[in-house]
């Protein structure tokens, strides 16, 4: 089934809008709060996905997953650690199966970015190789804030520093996209050749 372009503004909506209300109510309560309403958020966030899109990405869904688990845990003990150290596992999550999959000579950064585009299986060990980076160097930096810095700086940091490093990382793999990039219209030229070669 072919997955339907929802607009870019509902992307970044589903994306950060569980992030801001995570922002917001603790601005004006507190994390357990906090924690609460962006749970309720993150599944709301995935539910209007799947309703658009009818579809929902892998990372999305195990974010979501941990969030729960972990947000759970912090309402239930009442302990804002849970919370706080979520990103950190999240992150180290992504950056073992990534880091793991190539010890395999496997390339786990399509399936977790939902095959957005096609690169060679040289750029993808390269790609995968740099998110992998990326994401170990985020788990540390988000247990070096949580443990050095107050609460309310940590959400502020959640809310709107995490996104903006991610998305100049993202961005900064351009170059690397563009030099590994594998054109559908040769690919597909190139399968018709190799299917008239077997013909003759």
């Amino acid at each position: 089934m072919d997955k339907s372009q929802p607009h870019p503004l509902f992307k970044l909506a589903t994306e950060l809008g569980p992030l801001i209300v995570f922002f917001v109510v603790n601005a004006k309560f507190n994390l357990f709060a906090a924690t609460g309403a962006f749970m309720v958020a993150i599944i709301a966030a995935l539910i209007a996905s799947y309703v658009v899109t009818r579809h929902v990405p892998l990372m999305a869904l195990v974010t979501a997953v941990v969030v729960i688990v972990f947000g759970t845990l912090t309402l239930v003990l009442h302990d804002e650690t849970f919370i706080k150290v979520k990103p950190t596992i999240i992150y180290g999550l992504f950056a073992a199966v990534l880091g793991g999959g190539l010890l395999f000579n496997r390339s786990f950064i399509a399936i977790m970015f939902d095959q957005m585009f096609n690169l060679t299986p040289a750029g993808w060990r390269v790609l995968t190789f740099r998110w992998a980076l990326f994401f170990a160097a985020m788990a540390v930096l988000n247990e070096i804030i949580w443990r050095t810095q107050s609460t309310d700086f940590w959400v502020g940091f959640k809310a709107f520093g995490v996104v903006p490093l991610t998305m100049i990382f993202a961005i900064a793999q351009m170059p690397l996209i563009k030099r590994y990039h594998l054109d559908p219209a040769s690919l597909e030229a190139s399968d018709a050749a190799e299917g008239d070669v077997s013909k003759g």
